[in-house]
């Protein structure tokens, strides 16, 4: 995929086509904060594709990644007016209502 860096637009097919990426958001989205270790162990996802997937939310400010020494921590963005809808998506289609 090639990204033009000035605008860093996408395609919500891009965004929505994978079915580990929308684990991962879907896991980031529920909880405040995690570690890779919890994302690959919540969504049951190899570490590699993991990593790759969590890249490519970052690049579009969907996440945050938080370091402390050798530690990684992601957190949905929800000052993302996007990432906020999406996750808002979410919450909805995964509760009972």
């Amino acid at each position: 995929m090639i990204i033009n860096e000035k605008s860093k637009k996408y395609l919500i097919e891009e965004l929505l086509g994978s079915k580990a990426r929308l684990k991962i958001l879907k896991t980031l989205a529920l909880n405040e904060e995690l570690n890779i270790s919890l994302i690959i162990s919540k969504t049951k996802l190899n570490h590699a594709n993991v990593l790759k997937h969590l890249n490519f939310l970052k690049s579009f400010n969907l996440i945050q990644e938080k370091k402390f020494g050798r530690i990684r921590i992601y957190r949905y963005k929800n000052e993302n007016i996007k990432a906020r809808s999406l996750k808002n998506f979410i919450e909805i289609w995964e509760s009972d209502v």
